[in-house]
């Protein structure tokens, strides 16, 4: 071997025919099942090829590559793993000029049948999968980072190499859930005997070594494999892969790989709801791991298509419970709802788990475009179909998941218009389970400071300077909000409160509003504004002019108490707090039913009545305007009753008008009337002097009443002109739109109804305007 390496290395033009002439005699002993001069040839050949670097071993090694080829195609375990090996020790020489003409379709094949080996004895068996995992891993090896061997990434051989891989690691876990432990493959093997642990390493290294344009190759036929072998349900070894998968790509191209997962969802959108929810539960390992680097433009699309998909569900589910006196049994009917559940937990699952780790602009971005999925009708929610309610619920608690942790420095660009509106219109729905989904959206949003928990139950709070609150100053951004939407969050906390669905859980995320909104955003003006919210609420469960429940009503009360004594503790103001303690004192002798320790338990003894007159049991807006009588608190204000703004979402959702209950005092133009002013100018202007001093006084009035008067009283004026203009319109477009009498001897027949009888044309009676 010597002499003869000596010869090869001093004549390297002769490798050529060395090369061939072993090969010939190769050929002939594996024919004649000579194996021992097999092994010395295949030896021979290893070493040459370890020896010689120069430009004519490219003969050489075809001949080499031939004989390999030799082997492995023989019967024999033997011959199969010595081939193998003389391949891999081939595959790590570094060659310096790279090959035009090689191709490796062969080895791909071949060593891809040798992984999935069915021999009889388990050792040999073992021996040839190894084998054939080493050799893929050869061929990457050679293949990958040879611009001339791109082609080993086309889908004829990934479909190879890929299922090769995951079959062996697939049989790993299969063992370890019959109950072998150890190693990965529950057998006693080490690293490089252990199929499965050789597999993953294989893979991990195929997908390392992967570009931008190889990733669908790489990804799909583990998508294919996952399917082909019914992996989804359960998906523990999908998850594992894709695991694995995420760790082992380039950071950059992990969108890739979660678009490749959304796609395969889209194409499983029949499948049964199990396979769905292992993929969206793939989905959301892929995401978890990607979630904290480049996640690419696919952000909204992810939402985009997990919203598809939960409505999907939905539509599935319901429709499945539509169909229970079909042919099919009410348990599996059942037992299908229940399945489509696990779907959509698992769709919100990721949805908020991808939201709540992204940026907070681009999780600022998410919440607009998820609120943008939300269906708002302008009916209320009992008008609405249960699928629609289900998916309000479904994003709500998505939204909730998303918003959570989410740390904003201004109110204005956290809750922007077309994200408010929107979700305060479904804080007027009358199902107090969406309700309170608002309000925790509410608070995760407001709460900046974690005080919620601090917060949590709606009672008496006996020392909130325990609690040790956290808060800042408020800030101009956050001034200037609460002067722009303040009114807004006031008014839905007030029609929150008096739902006749309202339960214990409403009254204290309500209470948590109120107190966040001190905490978050109170200066003196949003105080005095807070504290007249809270006396109106007092007057309504009072005068219950909506026949609200007596439970209701005391249920107002309890709120008022609980977050007047939160309120008396934040503000450094004696006399207030010793008010509202004196209050309470006297509820805890005579009404305990006013007080939330009590009112909220079960069995609390309702009174028949709230007597109005017994105003000690009650909060007064002039004891409280004396006590905060003082620098920093315009206490006039107090004495001007709260009117929520009337907007056209109490139109939308068919709720009475507050307008028509107020009665306001100022009307502004009153009494200039189409018919007076007809009147004046036939009169002929007698009296000219007069009526401009008149006018003039009106324009004087109208004037100062705007700018003295408060802004709620203005807005609620100002909608009641409106309400008439509306009226008014409605009242003229009925008289216009009805067909005017038909002249006689013309009867018109217009959708089966006559219309009005005809009179003759002389009698007909036309607008002055219509007569020339």
């Amino acid at each position: 071997m010597e002499k003869l390496t000596f010869y090869a290395v001093s004549a390297p033009e002769k490798l050529d025919r060395i090369g061939a002439y072993l090969a010939e005699r190769l050929s002939r002993d594996v024919v004649r099942h000579r194996y021992g001069y097999v092994v010395i040839a295949m030896e021979a050949l290893d070493q040459l090829l370890m020896a010689c670097h120069s430009q004519s071993i490219k003969p050489f090694v075809e001949s080499f590559l031939h004989m390999v080829a030799k082997l492995l195609e023989s019967r024999e375990p033997d011959l199969q793993v010595l081939g193998t090996n003389s391949f891999v020790k081939f595959a790590n020489i570094e060659e310096d000029t790279p090959s035009y003409h090689r191709r490796y379709d062969f080895f791909v094949s071949q060593f891809s049948a040798m992984c999935h080996s069915t021999h009889e004895d388990p050792e040999t068996r073992t021996r040839i999968r190894v084998a054939g995992i080493k050799g893929l891993q050869g061929v990457v090896r050679k293949t990958v980072n040879d611009e001339l061997q791109a082609i080993i990434w086309e889908p004829q051989h990934m479909d190879k190499l890929i299922p090769s891989m995951l079959f062996n690691m697939q049989d790993a876990d299969d063992l370890d859930r019959a109950g072998h432990p150890s190693t990965p493959s529950g057998s006693g093997q080490d690293g490089d005997e252990n199929p499965a642990a050789l597999a993953e390493n294989c893979f991990r290294e195929l997908l390392g070594r992967a570009a931008y344009g190889n990733m669908k190759n790489a990804v799909l036929p583990v998508l294919v494999h996952l399917d082909n072998h019914h992996l989804w349900d359960p998906n523990e070894f999908a998850v594992s892969c894709f695991r694995i998968i995420m760790f082992s790509i380039q950071a950059q191209h992990s969108h890739h790989v979660i678009q490749q997962v959304l796609t395969h969802l889209d194409g499983n959108n029949k499948s049964t709801p199990r396979v769905r929810a292992g993929i969206v539960q793939v989905l959301l390992e892929t995401v978890a791991i990607a979630a904290k680097g480049s996640v690419g433009p696919t952000v909204l699309e992810v939402f985009n298509t997990l919203l598809k998909h939960l409505r999907m569900s939905v539509d599935m589910e319901l429709g499945d419970g539509s169909r229970r006196n079909s042919n099919s049994s009410v348990s599996s009917v059942r037992g299908r709802e229940s399945d489509e559940r696990i779907v959509q937990n698992a769709i919100i699952q990721t949805i908020g788990f991808f939201g709540g780790n992204l940026p907070d602009y681009q999780r600022a971005e998410v919440m607009m475009f998820i609120m943008g999925k939300v269906p708002v009708y302008g009916t209320p929610c009992h008008t609405l179909d249960t699928g629609t309610k289900r998916i309000q619920t479904m994003l709500l608690s998505s939204l909730i998941m998303v918003t959570s942790g989410f740390k904003s420095k201004s109110m204005s660009a956290a809750l922007p218009p077309p994200f408010l509106d929107p979700l305060f219109s479904i804080s007027l729905m009358e199902d107090s389970e969406l309700r309170q989904l608002v309000l925790e959206i509410l608070h995760n949003i407001i709460d900046r400071h974690d005080n919620r928990a601090k917060l949590r139950g709606i009672r008496i709070i006996p020392n909130v300077a325990a609690l040790k609150i956290k808060r800042e100053k408020i800030s101009k951004q956050d001034v200037a909000f609460m002067k722009k939407h303040g009114q807004q969050l006031y008014r839905h906390v007030y029609l929150g409160c008096k739902e006749e669905d309202n339960v214990h859980k409403n009254f204290e995320l309500l209470f948590t509003t109120l107190a966040i909104l001190t905490i978050e955003l109170a200066n003196e003006e949003v105080v005095i504004d807070l504290i007249r919210l809270s006396i109106a609420l007092q007057e309504m469960a009072l005068n219950n002019e909506e026949n609200m429940p007596m439970s209701i009503r005391c249920g107002i009360m309890a709120l008022v108490a609980a977050y007047l004594n939160f309120l008396s503790q934040m503000i450094p103001n004696p006399l207030f707090c010793q008010h509202v303690s004196k209050v309470i004192e006297l509820r805890n002798l005579d009404a305990l039913y006013l007080l939330p320790d009590h009112i909220f338990r079960d069995k609390c003894p309702l009174p028949e009545s709230l007597d109005k007159d017994d105003r000690q049991l009650y909060f007064q807006t002039a004891d409280l305007a004396e006590c905060l009588a003082g620098p920093g608190y315009n206490v006039e204000r107090l004495s001007i009753p709260y009117i929520p703004q009337v907007t056209d979402e109490d139109r939308l959702t068919r709720r009475k008008s507050f307008v028509d209950t107020v009665s306001l005092q100022v009307d502004i133009m009153s009494s200039i009337t189409y018919e007076k002013i007809k009147k004046r100018r036939c009169d002929g202007l007698a009296d000219t002097t007069g009526l401009e001093e008149q006018e003039r006084e009106k324009r004087r009035q109208v004037m100062e009443k705007f700018q003295k008067a408060p802004f709620e009283e203005i807005a609620a004026h100002c909608e009641s002109k409106a309400n008439m203009l509306h009226d008014r319109l409605a009242q003229i477009f009925e008289l216009t739109i009805r067909p005017p009498p038909s002249p006689s001897g013309v009867v018109s027949i217009s959708a089966g109804h006559t219309q009005h009888p005809s009179v003759p044309v002389y009698e007909m009676k036309f607008p002055d305007l219509c007569v020339y």
